[in-house]
């Protein structure tokens, strides 16, 4: 893709959030500056800051891509995205608030009293924060390897380091304006290229999305493979295609199908039917699950409401996310949608995640306008990376400071900020070839398997124990990351051991809360003395101004 505009649009965009981390940088001195941004945060600016991180590559890039591929099947996955944010209302965000914890381990330790539970909730606070930061790291070498032709390393490495810098040298304070900032250029960067896009379709004489033969190419297309895969031709011979492989297409020639892909009209516009038995529906359910619960149960996200003055503002914050983050989600499924029109050679190269970079040059030509649109969804694409980017390391990093290193001060949390980005900087490297999309999906699984059930007991449940906590956690959250670990390493599988390691949270979260309850019954004599005070803490109205201990 040759593009004199995409470059210096991204340099644009990394340019000002540099810019805006150094203006932060001014207002940050003490070490709540740099973990909770001193308790000071609007519901306003806390909700676009919100925004901004958790609008992801997986959501910029993947949703998208999903849809192209998979269809209507995948709709879920913004649905769930969104409609998380209602469970964290009802559930988490001014109890939470309202406990005065710093992080996660903060909040473990003051409402069961245990420094080994604390210890545990450490250890899963990094690994999902570094398992979502990988994907993160991985779209951003995707995005300007497609856009520019650099070498994937480039953008991975790019962003690791300025998103590094940016959290090492302004901390929670510097970033939050800098979050904020790249929600709205997200929307932007989506918003404006899908009404050309639109209007394109529209005097195209509006092709159908789904022909009954299938999707054809436009124009003559030849493609290199990125994945392995088969195809079937449409005069029925099968191919088997390798990465590297080069395959040219006449215009007008039917796509072929390929194995995985719902290249079909039917199988594209209906739910699955995957097999004559209930994979389908219970990787749907499965995917609902993790998706709405797992969204409480993300470190980056919940360490957000302690920036909050009080419980109130945390509320108000989570409706406007609410309101933000839906119509977010409208935009990628246009992408998705119309991307079988303009671009089905990506069904057979394998980067559908590349969709959104390439629909804008596809669909409106090698012009003026669709290269300056497609300069515009680049920068968008990057400002996702380095938005979700920076609030999975201030996460981590706040709590190897606090808990790692063990000191608490802003040269510790800086420190810490380095080794945070450092490490999933390297995995990136060496694992080019994941789905977006299916690794943030995962990481949701193993948030919504750990701390979501120890966040909804510890906030209203008196009878939970540190030990039925350290269990559920241990369990529900060691199987849902068993099934990470099978799914991005192991050999491939299928039938019903595909189904539940690839979408583990239908089976994995019932257990952590079922190991919660009976372990917590069988040590009911471990619960906290405290525990009245601590749950008055938790859901009085700020008016009363009840102090709460801090964790030692």
């Amino acid at each position: 893709m040759d593009n004199e505009y995409v470059v210096p649009a991204i340099v644009a965009v990394t340019l000002v959030t540099v810019g805006i981390g150094f203006y932060g940088l001014r207002l940050a001195r003490t070490t709540s500056d740099f973990l909770v941004a001193s308790r000071s945060v609007s519901p306003t600016w806390n909700a676009a800051a919100i925004g901004g991180e958790y609008l992801s590559a997986a959501s910029f890039l993947g949703v998208a891509g999903l849809i192209l591929k998979y269809g209507v099947d995948v709709l879920w996955y913004p649905v769930g995205f969104a409609a998380g944010y209602l469970a964290l209302l009802l559930f988490v965000a001014a109890p939470l608030r309202r406990s005065g914890a710093f992080t996660l381990p903060d909040f473990c330790e003051l409402r069961l009293g245990s420094r080994r539970l604390r210890i545990l909730a450490t250890v899963f606070v990094i690994f999902i924060g570094w398992l979502y930061l990988v994907p993160q790291l991985q779209g951003a070498g995707l995005t300007l390897a497609t856009v520019t032709g650099s070498a994937y390393p480039v953008g991975a490495l790019v962003v690791a380091a300025v998103v590094t810098a940016n959290v090492a040298l302004g901390g929670m304070r510097a970033i939050t304006f800098v979050q904020a900032f790249q929600y709205w250029l997200k929307l932007t960067a989506l918003a404006v290229p899908a009404i050309f896009l639109a209007l394109q379709w529209q005097a195209d004489a509006r092709p159908a999305v789904t022909p009954p033969d299938g999707p054809t190419f436009r124009t003559a297309t030849t493609v290199v493979v990125s994945d392995r895969a088969t195809l079937t031709l449409p005069d029925g011979r099968v191919q088997e295609v390798r990465p590297g492989d080069e395959l040219s297409f006449a215009a007008g020639e039917p796509v072929p199908e390929v194995s995985g892909v719902a290249t079909d009209a039917a199988d594209w516009l209906l739910p699955s039917t995957v097999g004559d038995d209930d994979r389908g529906l219970f990787a749907t359910y499965s995917l609902i699950l993790a998706t709405f619960l797992g969204t409480m149960g993300l470190p980056h996200v919940l360490v957000r409401f302690y920036t909050n003055p009080d419980g109130a503002a945390a509320r108000r914050t989570t409706l406007v996310v609410l309101a933000l983050v839906g119509a977010f989600y409208l935009l990628p499924t246009i992408y998705g949608v119309l991307g079988r029109i303009y671009t089905p050679q990506l069904l057979v190269t394998g980067q559908t995640d590349a969709v959104v970079v390439l629909l804008p040059g596809a669909a409106l030509g090698d012009g003026t306008t669709g290269r300056l649109l497609a300069a515009l969804v680049a920068a968008g694409a990057f400002a996702a990376f380095m938005s979700t980017s920076s609030g999975l390391l201030t996460s981590v990093a706040g709590v190897i400071s606090t808990d790692v290193l063990g000191r608490g001060s802003v040269r510790g949390f800086r420190l810490a900020t380095v080794i945070a980005g450092a490490v999933p900087a390297v995995l990136a490297l060496n694992v080019s070839g994941l789905d977006v999309s299916q690794v943030v999906g995962l990481a949701f699984a193993v948030a919504a398997s750990s701390f979501c059930p120890l966040l909804v007991l510890g906030i209203w449940w008196r009878g939970l124990t540190d030990l039925g906590a350290a269990a559920g956690v241990l369990v529900g959250g060691g199987a849902a990351g068993g099934a990470v670990l099978v799914t991005v390493l192991g050999p491939p599988l299928s039938g019903w051991p595909a189904t539940l390691t690839t979408q583990p949270a239908a089976w994995t979260v019932p257990l952590a809360f079922t190991v919660m309850v009976a372990v917590s019954m069988v040590t009911r004599r471990r619960v906290p003395s405290d525990v009245g005070p601590t749950m008055l803490r938790l859901h009085a109205p700020e008016a009363l101004r009840l102090q709460g201990r801090a964790p030692s």
